[in-house]
């Protein structure tokens, strides 16, 4: 017999896909970088974006060009994808790097932020190994990162349910 007790309660649809958390994000995050981008950015990675419903939004709202990069590798049809890790090596080939949640790959989105802009709205603690840091301390965290590496950021609270609606839009550092 199994210890474990299945929620009652599932999780709410977006688009007619059922997600965790709220199902508004997607919508909002996406209304936010085309507020804040809007033409400059054509190339769009959405790291660990799961099934692609961020990326979708951004495709068919904005018309970015979206792919998801996520070894996952469970998007929806329609998707652009590829499933493998992100690795931080690789921003310079996009214009803008989305980690909405991004997980295990938190520390390689928010390198990204030394070669391309990003938004960034960290979820779980995989910045550091050797501390387990609640959602104010690990943002304070990545700020520390930001400031030593000089990388130019905003903290934005995101309009969607929160706890984990605290994020970064940032700029790489100025060529001297």
């Amino acid at each position: 017999m199994c210890d474990r007790v299945k929620s009652r309660q599932r999780p709410p649809k977006a688009n007619g896909h059922r997600f965790h958390g709220d199902p508004d994000r997607f919508q909002l995050l996406a209304e936010f970088i085309g507020e804040r981008f809007g033409n400059s950015v054509e190339y769009v990675a959405d790291v660990a974006g799961g099934q692609g419903m961020l990326a979708r939004e951004l495709r068919k709202r904005l018309n970015y060009r979206v792919e998801v990069v996520d070894p996952r590798g469970w998007t929806l049809k329609g998707v652009e994808s590829r499933a493998v890790p992100y690795l931080a090596k690789d921003a310079s080939y996009y214009d803008l790097v989305v980690g909405l949640h991004p997980d295990q790959a938190l520390r390689e989105v928010v390198h990204s932020a030394l070669r391309t802009a990003t938004v960034i709205v960290p979820c779980c603690n995989f910045w550091r190994d050797d501390q387990r840091l609640g959602r104010d301390a690990l943002a304070e965290s990545i700020v520390g990162w930001f400031e030593q590496n000089h990388v130019r950021y905003e903290r934005v609270e995101f309009p969607f349910k929160g706890p984990q609606n605290l994020g970064f839009v940032t700029a790489p550092p100025e060529a001297h």
